[in-house]
């Protein structure tokens, strides 16, 4: 299955998913967390906008010509920002659990 096909079977990817084509380089993460949780842990690799910033940031999301995932804590607020980016052009998904998932998978945790 390609990466188009992924992203246009559905709206969101498990954790998995989301850490293998972040490590290939084919999915830009961005969490929307806001900075405390951002700075407690989060994936390496993922960019910080947090939930209220997603408005401001999506044509600059729609210039990067990547696949763009959101994440969140649980998986709800980044369900918001992917609607919302969605709504306004950007063919995104939401990472289902987010970073409880992410961490329950033993994916790698980056702190600052």
């Amino acid at each position: 299955m390609s990466l188009r096909d992924l992203f246009h079977r559905g709206t969101s990817i498990d954790v998995a998913e989301a850490a293998r084509l972040l490590d290939t380089g084919e999915l830009m993460l961005v969490d929307v967390r806001e900075g405390a949780e951002w700075r407690a842990g989060r994936a390496p690799g993922a960019r910080h906008v947090p939930l209220s910033g997603i408005p401001r940031a999506v044509d600059a999301l729609i210039r990067e010509e990547r696949q763009v995932a959101f994440i969140c804590r649980s998986g709800h607020r980044s369900g918001v920002a992917c609607a919302a980016a969605r709504s306004r052009g950007l063919d995104a998904v939401n990472v289902r659990g987010g970073m409880i998932a992410w961490q329950r998978a033993g994916l790698a945790v980056t702190k600052s």
